[in-house]
C-alpha cells in the first residue's frame, strides 16, 4: 500500500468525524431545548396516617391513659427487653455509668441528675422527673420526645414492651413507686 491510499483512508476518517460533528452543531441549533433550572420532578406525597403515628401523636399529646398502659407490663418482660439498654446502661445499685448514665433509682428522679455524667444540654436544662408519663414518651423515640438528646436509640414502639421496662425500672430503685 503506498503513502497516496493511507492518505485517502485518514482523510476519509476525518471527513467522516467532521461530518458528525458538524451534524451535532446544526441539530443544537435547530432543536434548542432549554435546561431546567433544577434538575428532576416535584413529587408530591400525601401523608399517611399510620397507627404509629397516631401512637405517637397521641402519646405527645399526653393523652395516653398511662393506668391501662401500666396494667399491660410485666416485669419479667420488662428485664428481658431491658437487655437493649443494658448496652449503654447498667441498673445495679451503686452501678457506674457506661455510654448512658445508671438507671438505678431513676423513676421518680429529676432528669439529667446524675452528677458524674456528662448530659446534653437538652437533657440537662430538661426541668421535669422522670415519671411514668415522661418515661413513657421517651421511650417511644428519645430523639423526638426531647429534641436535642444525644441519645441515638430508636426507641420502643410496642406498648407492652414500654409498660414492661418502667415497670422494671421501677422496680430498680430504693423506694418503688405506687403504680398508677
Amino acid at each position: 500500500m503506498d503513502s497516496f491510499e493511507i492518505n485517502k483512508i485518514i482523510a476519509a476518517i476525518l471527513m467522516v468525524a467532521l461530518l458528525i460533528i458538524g451534524i451535532s452543531k446544526i441539530s443544537n441549533v435547530i432543536f434548542h431545548v432549554d435546561k431546567p433550572e433544577t434538575p428532576g420532578y416535584a413529587v408530591n406525597v400525601e401523608q399517611v396516617s399510620s397507627a404509629s403515628t397516631a401512637l405517637a401523636e397521641k402519646i405527645e399529646d399526653k393523652k395516653i391513659d398511662i393506668s391501662a398502659l401500666m396494667a399491660m407490663g410485666d416485669i419479667s418482660h420488662g428485664e428481658k427487653v431491658f437487655k437493649k439498654c443494658a448496652a449503654c446502661h447498667s441498673i445495679v445499685k451503686g452501678g457506674k455509668n457506661n455510654i448512658g448514665p445508671a438507671l438505678y433509682n431513676v423513676v421518680g428522679r429529676k432528669v439529667g441528675a446524675v452528677s458524674d455524667y456528662k448530659y446534653s444540654k437538652a437533657l440537662s436544662g430538661y426541668e421535669k422527673e422522670w415519671t411514668f408519663e415522661e418515661l413513657n414518651g421517651y421511650l417511644v423515640k428519645p430523639a423526638k420526645w426531647i429534641k436535642g438528646t444525644k441519645m441515638a436509640f430508636a426507641g420502643l414502639r410496642k406498648e407492652k414492651d414500654r409498660a414492661s421496662v418502667i415497670k422494671y425500672l421501677n422496680q430498680n430503685t430504693d423506694n418503688p413507686l405506687p403504680l398508677p
